[in-house]
């Protein structure tokens, strides 16, 4: 099964994604977005950047764990992973965002919390 897009809402009902492989791990957690369509602009720079290698920004936090960013072309974060014991774990779960994030599939659990 290929990756997906689920959309949700926070507790202050700004709108973020989070980006799942194949077997529903997260992979991807998006900004906070204040519009559907802000959002809806968000999984499409995804869409567009998560294949190029240069968009990704590799970080050590404080503590010593691996984490990463994905940037836009205009270096705004799109997204956030979580942290890592190794860098090549780190490098694992890029590869798994530049092939999960061409999805095409959006699940809209907004639905669900109504």
């Amino acid at each position: 099964m290929n990756g997906w897009f689920d959309v949700n809402k926070s507790k202050t009902d700004d709108f973020y994604f989070l980006l799942k492989a194949g077997n529903g791990e997260v992979v991807l957690t998006s900004e906070m977005y204040a519009s559907r369509q802000s959002l809806d602009e968000g999984i499409a720079s995804v869409r567009s950047n998560s294949s190029d290698d240069g968009r990704y920004e590799r970080a050590t936090s404080t503590d010593g764990k691996f984490h990463f960013n994905l940037k836009a072309a205009n270096h705004k974060v799109i997204g956030t992973s979580q942290l890592y014991a190794t860098a090549g774990s780190r490098d694992t779960w890029i590869a798994s965002v530049m092939d999960n994030g061409k999805s095409t599939t959006v699940k809209d659990s907004t639905q669900d919390k109504a």
